[in-house]
């Protein structure tokens, strides 16, 4: 399940940044959320030591006389197969033993409405950037929850991320006037983004590309993995991809976790974030000089280590 998951999503991005594809938003809304179904019941699976009627939907049997009775069995669809629980269901299950953060829960929701429209009515296009922030969105929780609850997967292979607009189609970008039923998915979307948290989960997220004259040559390239891909960071926006402190990362962690103290645990567990480049950067006072003052800056993925070392507070 946990293969045809990762699978699942892989086709939604391979789809999505074809070059010329005109069911490109609606196309990855549909492959995204199966994804996502196939995620969460594997996890509920894995909960419950793999019983499968934990996914299956029951109903009361039939008495011989019509009637309803107290034992509950399998309900099945129409060929006689057990039938499954919804995305839905499976959410509020998460949801209620706080395993499925609100951001992650409200993008879905969104991606939901999306692929509804375009599998019962028709989707206009253009609403291509913001239907875009929430795939930018989707795919970074995805990887986190992996991580999150562990699921044994290699995905370094991959390159899953977006192809920004701006390389696909630089018209998709110009304004334009929505439909009411586009500005009623707007609306549902600014909805979906009050129910945010500290959890460095997204509903939404935008990545603004900009072409200008000049190089990169002074700036900074990070690669995580060899067959990785390559981001070169400019003293302008490694403030944005590092935005925390270390009294920042505290300060969050008080709030994020119930058994939190700063002492051997917490330390060890920093230790390890300073050691990850993803996570920590140290910016040099003196750049070419490695034994000169410097400052560690952290990103708000952090929890990715610290979760692993003290209990978040549940809500």
């Amino acid at each position: 399940m946990i293969d045809k998951s990762i699978s699942s999503m892989i086709s939604a991005i391979e789809l999505y940044n074809k070059p010329d594809f005109h069911y490109r938003e609606e196309t990855f809304a549909i492959l995204a959320v199966n994804s996502w179904e196939l995620l969460l019941k594997a996890q509920i699976l894995k909960q419950n030591n793999y019983r499968m009627n934990s996914i299956y939907c029951l109903k009361y049997d039939k008495k011989k006389d019509g009637s309803s009775s107290k034992r509950k069995i399998v309900d099945r669809n129409r060929v006689g197969n057990p039938r499954s629980i919804s995305i839905v269901t499976a959410m509020n299950i998460l949801s209620t033993e706080c395993q499925l953060p609100k951001p992650v829960e409200s993008n879905i929701a969104a991606l939901m409405e999306l692929r509804d429209n375009a599998v019962h009515f028709i989707n206009e296009s253009s609403l291509t950037k913001q239907i875009q922030e929430l795939g930018f969105a989707c795919i970074k929780n995805y990887l986190d929850l992996l991580k999150e609850w562990k699921v044994n997967a290699r995905l370094d292979r991959y390159n899953l991320y977006l192809m920004p607009l701006a390389y696909v189609d630089g018209n998709k970008l110009v304004d334009t006037r929505f439909t009411q039923e586009e500005t009623n998915f707007i609306d549902f979307i600014k909805q979906q983004l009050g129910k945010t948290d500290d959890s460095g989960y997204k509903v939404a997220m935008s990545i603004d590309v900009s072409f200008k004259k000049g190089n990169s040559f002074d700036a900074i390239k990070v690669v995580r993995s060899k067959d990785g891909v390559p981001v070169t960071l400019t003293p302008e926006n490694i403030k944005n991809t590092y935005p925390w402190d270390y009294k920042t990362v505290v300060k969050e962690c008080k709030k994020r976790y119930s058994n939190y103290k700063q002492g051997k645990t917490f330390n060890s567990a920093m230790k390890e974030v300073k050691q990850a480049p993803q996570l920590c950067y140290k910016r040099f006072l003196d750049p070419d000089n490695p034994k000169s003052s410097k400052k560690e800056f952290y990103s708000t993925s952090v929890w990715s280590v610290l979760d692993n070392y003290f209990q978040k507070v549940k809500r």
